[in-house]
């Protein structure tokens, strides 16, 4: 008899369980919408890494599709945009968090004193190019340093910070800086760009979200990044096929938005994919069609911010 009063109540806790999960509403209900609504973040990356990328972005959230960008605050053309995004403060700009410099001749260093974060500078000054140099070089401490340095300085040139994402995904691989990726989304309140389910399950990170979750965190419910990859077959067929497949929720994908410049040209020989990137989410007519066809419904950054300081402050 209590064996079976034993197992009775497991099962009861067992179904309480199941109900109180299925009852909790969804990011999308969360936000105001419905479960089945599909809802889209169409990020731009690398912001202020030049004036092409900086005009095409523009360009792109005044006539385009794009809802958000992620601004990379150490980059030479950082002023031209934190301009721009002060005086157009119904825009959502997050930051692109950088820790490492990529490109061969055209590099930034650090945004804190050289003197506090050795170990993420290489023998010119400049910022790693891969970010396996700075997890050999340096530490998550120099890490959260430099991103504090960096959010502090686009929040004195009056950018309204939507969300946290990490360039090149420093932040977001090795556990050492994830913690540093989780405290900065702490204390300054923001939401971050997360992996899906399925890709931190292959990157072996299966309990992330969850973490991130219980510290009140919001994230989308999935990001377009293990198909990525296909991309380079076909630009613009790509990013139609991803968009038509979207699952309901709120879903966020990334592109480089940027004009095929002399400029761009000379910086990186990813230079035609950024450049057809951006044509397909301004000027495109197919995508239009398609994105109004699906009724997909498109939102930036700052909604899943509002979503989060409300939450939190109840707590």
């Amino acid at each position: 008899m209590q064996g079976l009063l034993t197992i009775g109540g497991v099962a009861g806790i067992l179904m309480t369980t199941i109900i109180s999960a299925q009852a909790a509403p969804t990011l999308a209900e969360r936000l105001g919408y419905k479960p089945t609504d599909r809802l889209l973040i169409i990020n731009g990356d690398d912001v202020g890494m030049c004036h092409a990328a900086n005009e095409a972005t523009i360009e792109s959230l005044e006539r385009g599709s794009m809802t958000s960008a992620s601004i990379m605050v150490p980059c030479p053309w950082f002023y031209e945009i934190a301009d721009y995004a002060k005086a157009h403060p119904d825009r959502d700009f997050g930051l692109h968090l950088c820790h490492t410099s990529e490109w061969k001749h055209y590099r930034w260093g650090p945004v804190a004193p050289r003197d506090q974060v050795p170990g993420l500078v290489d023998a010119s000054g400049c910022l790693w190019p891969e970010i396996e140099q700075v997890y050999a070089k340096s530490n998550p401490n120099e890490a959260l340093v430099e991103a504090r340095a960096q959010i502090r300085k686009a929040l004195e040139a009056g950018i309204d910070v939507t969300h946290l994402d990490s360039h090149m995904g420093t932040l977001q691989y090795d556990p050492r800086y994830i913690e540093v990726y989780l405290k900065l989304a702490m204390e300054f309140d923001l939401p971050v760009r997360m992996a899906s389910q399925a890709t931190l399950e292959r990157f072996q990170q299966p309990a992330l979200r969850a973490k991130f979750s219980a510290q009140g965190i919001v994230f989308t419910d999935d990001f377009i990044y293990d198909q990525l990859p296909e991309e380079s077959r076909d630009v613009k067929a790509f990013w139609l096929k991803i968009v038509a497949g979207l699952k309901p929720g709120v879903t966020e994908l990334y592109i480089h938005a940027a004009k095929p410049t002399e400029e761009l040209q000379a910086i990186t020989g990813s230079w035609k994919t950024r450049a057809a990137e951006f044509e397909t989410f301004t000027h495109d007519p197919d995508m239009q069609k398609l994105l109004a066809q699906q009724g997909i419904l498109r939102i930036g950054y700052r909604p899943l911010r509002e979503l989060q300081r409300n939450a939190r402050k109840t707590k």
